[in-house]
């Protein structure tokens, strides 16, 4: 029997662990969660392997990013409350600030021919990888022939224009309402959410502001489920079709420095933010879309046992993973068109995908290497 280390971490270790592990943490939510397991029950045997997926379950209980959620949990368990506040921002901050200087530049210079020869490169490559979590995200959320109907009504919808809200939350409450029927216990409502279905939903003004701008990323880090990849979806809704704020292609850029840059993919908040309002924007987006993180994980966290246990909890999840897992779908057909304009794009992406589904390289590989494929292609 492994011994477990009792007691707290310092804060400088705690700080100075993620750190480390939000500038390396390239490959996406299982790659950093995979890293935090080896550091902290392999290395340092700060808690079991049982205990680790006990938080891990959590996470995928409440909305999020969940590696982030990861990082905000263990530093609550091992340091406190001043743990949680310190694991977290550590292990966001290095994403924040190379996000940062990757949107300053592009602001700067982003219509640059070598710059844009290489986005030219990247994006079909991305369309690849988002494919590749959809299949693989596929397989584990659409656990039985009901669900793959919620999950196909809700690309249904989706196309027809429904709000992404509305869909996510409805697909939940579907699956709840059918396991209670099925299981004799009644219709289980959850009509008690529409006030804040309501509220979540109403559109806001055209005219950007920073306060906006807040309240838009708030919300988004407040209601969603499933992949970073789904930020997508809320972004391009918004954003791009309701409010204008921002064009499809800077939202297809906004996608490529999420996934070539380590820490958690929800910091391509941070580069909207800086794009729409420069360094003020930057910090409100980011506060606005992590916050809610660091709420629902010091209420959840005494809670972890019980989440677990609830059937209700359960059913919910799933219905919301099928609605995200759609948004998804719909996303990357969106993006799809606007990425693979040309032979050369769609032979990039075929590629990309082969590669990853035979092969299962690393995507920062596969990045690189549509980089270099586009500047050469397209760069004069």
């Amino acid at each position: 029997m492994v011994k477990v280390e009792t007691g707290q971490t310092s804060l400088l270790e705690l700080g100075l662990l993620f750190l480390r592990l939000g500038t390396t943490a390239f490959g996406g939510p299982a790659a950093h969660i995979a890293m935090m397991e080896d550091e902290v029950v392999r290395r340092r045997r700060w808690m079991t392997h049982q205990e680790f997926l006990d938080l891990l379950g959590a996470t995928n209980l409440i909305p999020g990013p969940n590696s982030t959620e990861m990082a905000i949990h263990i530093g609550h368990r091992r340091g406190g409350w001043t743990g949680l506040l310190v694991a977290g921002v550590s292990f966001i901050v290095p994403a924040v600030l190379i996000v940062t200087a990757i949107a300053w530049a592009y602001v700067r210079y982003g219509s640059l021919p070598r710059v844009t020869g290489i986005l030219y490169g990247i994006k079909p490559v991305i369309i690849a990888v988002v494919i590749q979590a959809l299949w693989s995200l596929g397989k584990t959320s659409l656990k039985t022939k009901f669900l793959a109907v919620v999950g196909v009504a809700a690309v249904i919808l989706t196309f027809l224009g429904t709000h992404e809200l509305l869909i996510l939350l409805g697909a939940g409450a579907i699956v709840v309402t059918w396991r209670s029927v099925r299981h004799g216990r009644g219709p289980t409502s959850l009509l008690s959410a529409s006030p804040l279905i309501t509220l979540l939903t109403v559109g806001a003004s055209t005219t950007f502001s920073l306060w906006w701008l807040f309240l838009f990323f708030l919300k988004v880090g407040s209601v969603l489920y499933g992949s970073g990849y789904v930020l997508l979806a809320f972004i391009r809704a918004d954003l791009v079709e309701r409010w204008h704020w921002l064009t499809e292609s800077q939202l297809l850029d906004a996608i490529v420095v999420g996934q070539v840059t380590p820490g958690p993919v929800f910091t391509t908040a941070t580069f909207v933010g800086y794009v729409l309002a420069g360094p003020k924007g930057a910090v409100v987006a980011t506060v606005g879309i992590f916050l809610p993180a660091f709420f629902f994980v010091a209420v959840s966290g005494p809670l972890v046992p019980r989440i677990r246990r609830s059937p209700t909890a359960g059913a919910f999840l799933d219905g919301v993973n099928a609605g995200a897992l759609a948004l998804m779908v719909v996303v990357t057909f969106q993006l799809g068109r606007a990425a693979l304009v040309d032979f050369p794009t769609i032979a990039l992406a075929l590629l990309s995908a082969v590669v990853l589904f035979r092969f299962r390289v690393n995507s920062v590989w596969l990045i690189i290497g549509g980089a270099v494929a586009g500047w050469i292609l397209y760069g004069d």
